[in-house]
């Protein structure tokens, strides 16, 4: 069972989940970013910014996988 486990976030599967978790994470720093520009709060908008550079990089490097594990899947390219 563990093994399964282990094995589920190299797997098609399991970069999908990554990927909808991470970009459904990205409605979280929309809102704080929403938040953020109504209160004209800088540091809460500087750390909005910061974390949507790193959901961005997140879901980059999260693509390249599936890239990397779908070169023989003709819808992935």
């Amino acid at each position: 069972m563990a093994k399964k486990a282990k094995n589920f976030k190299k797997s098609k599967s399991g970069l999908y989940v990554s990927l909808a978790t991470t970009a459904f994470g990205a409605i979280s720093v929309a809102k704080q970013a929403k938040i953020a520009r109504k209160d004209n709060d800088v540091l809460r908008l500087v750390d909005a910014a910061v974390s949507a550079a790193a959901i961005a990089t997140g879901l980059a490097i999260l693509y390249r996988e599936l890239k990397r594990l779908g070169d023989d899947d003709v819808l992935l390219g």
